[in-house]
């Protein structure tokens, strides 16, 4: 055998050359070396493959640069492949050739325990680590999953600008930057925008980077992150929540489907996922708040570890709830303890939600919008609502804000030609993924994680 003779190919396609001489080209994930065999585990973005190295069938020259590979060295293996169950990919391969691309000297990220800082720096090279990768391996599929789902339901995509001098959501956390002399702010949303398409095409989506301007070091949050945002000319605020359902099992089933290598490299148990069928639960903000403050008042009148009242005094204790408030991060994971699959919350007030959201005419406090919450206490995956479509209370609602009216005249625009009934929803890239992937922190289902402490690398 000769290194000509080698036919080039992928780990994932090694299955088709079984008894045959192959070139594979890749990085060196590990190195072992005994006495007279070493075994080196290849990884070449497909797959990974062991190559097994004989010293008694390889020159001296051949052995001696094998076993000085460092770890991440670039390299072209040549060798037989050969059927092994007990071999990572099942196959393996009889090492004749080695060829150096790329020396990797003393490659920062070794097999022990870093801290979190350090891979964060590190994480230009930290990507090439197997629970990296299959993290953002489902994440490119749950996007193209996304792209399907809407293109197969012939929505239109429309692309949005991230310069904007609209605020779609709080003020306080806006990005300022200056415009040639003007007030410019990084977009929060595309969704004031992909609503002026709404008309021209029925069913629209933007699908791009958002940023917000949260102080915020939980796990749900990041100052940069990629938004869906679909709009429906003539959907209610329930053809809304359809929607939202039949996306999300869609999402799910094709992680499930497309992603079960990855799943297993991240120890997520699936069952949950499984769960995920509709329909989804769906309790109003109202009966959110009756059925929170009953559990606290259940803790309060339960006993104590003397046998008197009080236990509501503990830390972890259910608190009182009052109505108005949005809710935040521990009532979200109290609300989807409840269930075994996402759950709607419908009808906020109207004080705790944007002002673009629709008046409710059965409870003018309220407006007609949606929370969805995922399960195992992952917290809002999407937000949506009906728009308003009258142009005069939407002024209404701009002036209530203290928002610059000149600021949304295009806006209004929409409502005094052809107003429509519409909807729309944005759902969270990395939450969303963070989720099905069973991650702690959402800042690993991102490339490159942008957090109020971090800009590099």
């Amino acid at each position: 055998m000769t290194h000509e003779k080698a036919v080039r190919t992928l780990v994932r396609d090694l299955s088709g050359h079984v008894g045959r001489a192959v070139t594979v080209s890749g990085w060196i994930a590990t190195l072992r070396v005994h006495a007279r065999v070493a075994f080196v585990v290849l990884r070449d973005g497909t797959g990974v493959v062991q190559g097994v190295l004989a010293r008694s069938e390889l020159a001296d020259e051949v052995w001696e640069l094998a076993t000085s590979l460092a770890q991440e060295s670039c390299v072209a293996l040549t060798g037989v492949v050969r059927a092994d169950a007990r071999a990572p990919g099942g196959h393996e391969l009889a090492v004749s050739a080695v060829e150096l691309i790329g020396a990797s000297d003393e490659f920062p990220i070794q097999p022990k325990e870093h801290g979190v800082e350090f891979l964060l720096d590190h994480r230009h090279l930290w990507l090439r680590s197997s629970m990296q990768r299959a993290g953002l391996k489902v994440r490119a599929e749950v996007e193209q999953a996304i792209h399907d789902f809407f293109y197969e339901r012939d929505f239109v995509r429309i692309d949005t600008p991230i310069l904007t001098g609209a605020i779609g959501e709080s003020a306080g956390t806006l990005f300022e930057t200056d415009y040639f002399g003007e007030r410019a702010f990084l977009a929060q949303t595309g969704q004031l925008y992909v609503e002026c398409a709404c008309p021209a095409f029925r069913k629209v989506y933007c699908f791009g980077p958002t940023f917000r301007a949260e102080k915020s070091k939980t796990r749900r949050h990041l100052t940069e992150f990629w938004m869906i945002e679909p709009e429906v000319a003539f959907a209610d605020s329930n053809d809304n929540m359809d929607l939202q359902e039949e996306f999300i099992c869609h999402v799910v089933e094709r992680a499930l489907d497309r992603c079960q290598a990855e799943l297993e490299v991240l120890e997520r148990d699936t069952g949950m996922l499984e769960s995920v069928r509709p329909p989804f639960p769906r309790i109003s903000y109202s009966e959110v708040v009756d059925r929170l403050n009953a559990e606290a008042a259940g803790a309060a009148d339960a006993p104590d570890a003397t046998g008197a009242p009080g236990a509501a005094g503990a830390p972890d204790a259910p608190r009182r709830f009052e109505w108005g408030r949005d809710l935040g991060a521990v009532e979200e994971t109290t609300i989807s303890s409840w269930f075994d699959r996402p759950v709607f919350v419908y009808n906020y007030p109207k004080g705790a939600k944007a002002f673009y959201m629709k008046e409710n005419p059965d409870d003018p406090r309220t407006v007609l919008c949606n929370d969805l919450l995922a399960p195992e206490g992952y917290g809002e995956i999407i937000g949506g609502s009906q728009r308003e479509d009258d142009p005069d209370r939407l002024l209404r609602r701009i002036r209530e804000e203290e928002l610059p009216e000149e600021a949304y005249e295009w806006y209004v625009d929409l409502r005094r030609y052809g107003t429509f009934p519409h909807s729309g929803f944005g759902l969270g890239l990395e939450r969303t993924v963070g989720w099905i992937t069973g991650r702690p922190h959402i800042r690993e289902l991102v490339p490159f994680p942008r957090l109020i402490n971090r800009l590099k690398p």
